[in-house]
């Protein structure tokens, strides 16, 4: 009979894949490690800082992709506090944010610290506090019940389940063999270690070992892993935000690998592809960064209205809020909030001041960008 799920095959879990769909993959990742930390080192003392920046990231994502709401004001300053950043206005903490901040900042610092079932009942706990109302429904730090586990979609009466869990008969042996697996294979020379957080990734997942939570704690698991594999790079880069931005994707390829053989070339495909715009996000933010330290730096000693410092920062920071194709008049009226010959009279000032250039074309359709100057280099 042909098994419906992966965890019913006989050799489960013993993967394979195929190396020659995943070296130039591995071999362009390793690429990127270097060029981020290689481009971080020429930043200023602002470590702390892009930490900071990152792990919120991380964490507010791996919570939106399971559609959960938190505080990124309170996570925010629990970060901070443990970070030792000083906070201009730093907001009040809650069980919450303190857990979720404990859960980021154990499975990236304490990383040769061992895995346990213990461990990974102490997450399961700082993201249930006991003081929220879902938990009563819940069991926290314990896992699962007795009752079948399955994600499903559609009609109650016509109900499609995309995903089945083993058994709770026999998941504490299950459990057991996935941890003794994840500390034996850190120090296996054979396997490259962002297959083993991939592996890892897919395995624990498909456990699916407590009640709820299961998504947050893998992703925090896959950063342990990852931080295994560099204690640097992991500070600067966080893959949650890039597993958001394709969240169909991530929940489709795992529906699908989770219904298919030992075979697992694809899944570790879309890994090592997602970490791979998780390491490009990261260079060019750190690449913003730079630009926007060196050009206060030039410009310390100018004099400028807050509103014009308000649109700098805007196209500084880039990205969609930061009018990557330049900014007009009109536009630079709005974000300012002033009238459109103060806007008009702004940016003459800020052209002669060398802060900004004109781009190509003319008329109402004149655009600026900050100059070329800063660009990074």
């Amino acid at each position: 009979m042909t098994s419906r799920w992966i965890w019913q095959h006989p050799e489960w879990p013993r993967f394979h894949w195929q190396d020659a769909e995943l070296l130039p993959r591995l071999r362009e990742i390793q690429q990127q490690r270097g060029l981020l930390l290689g481009r971080a080192g020429l930043q200023p003392d602002d470590e702390s800082q892009q930490t900071l920046d990152t792990l919120l990231a991380n964490i507010l994502s791996s919570s939106a992709i399971e559609e959960e709401k938190v505080n990124a004001l309170s996570v925010r300053s629990s970060l901070a506090r443990r970070l030792g950043v000083t906070e201009a206005q730093p907001w009040p903490v809650s069980d919450r944010s303190e857990g979720l901040a404990a859960m980021m900042l154990d499975a990236i610092d304490n990383r040769e610290q061992p895995l346990t079932t213990e461990r990974l009942c102490q997450w399961h706990r700082w993201l249930f506090p006991q003081d929220e109302k879902s938990v009563h429904t819940l069991g926290v730090g314990v896992l699962r019940g007795s009752d079948t586990m399955q994600v499903v979609s559609g009609r109650i009466d016509r109900p499609v389940v995309h995903f089945e869990a083993p058994p709770r008969d026999g998941l504490e042996q299950q459990l057991q063999q996935f941890i003794d697996w994840f500390a034996s294979s850190q120090h296996d020379v054979l396997l490259d270690p962002l297959l083993r957080a991939a592996i890892g990734h897919l395995w624990f997942v498909t456990l699916h070992p407590f009640d709820d939570g299961n998504g947050r704690i893998t992703r925090a698991l896959t950063d342990l892993a990852l931080s295994q594999a560099d204690s640097q790079s992991i500070r600067l880069y966080a893959m949650s935000p890039a597993i958001l931005t394709r969240r169909a994707s991530y929940y489709r390829i795992l529906e699908q690998t989770q219904k298919g053989d030992l075979d697992i070339t694809d899944w570790l495909s879309w890994f090592l592809d997602t970490l791979n715009k998780s390491l490009s996000e990261a260079i060019a933010s750190v690449g913003r960064t730079q630009v926007k330290a060196r050009f206060w730096l030039r410009n310390r000693n100018t004099t400028l209205s807050k509103e014009q410092s308000k649109v700098l920062n805007r196209l500084l920071d880039g990205g969609e809020q930061g009018f990557e194709a330049g900014i007009s008049a009109s536009q630079y009226q709005k974000v300012a909030k002033v009238s459109k010959a103060t806007a008009t009279r702004h940016l003459s000032d800020l052209l002669e001041k060398g802060c900004i250039e004109k781009l190509e074309g003319g008329g109402r359709s004149t655009r600026y960008q900050i100059a070329a100057e800063f660009a990074l280099r």
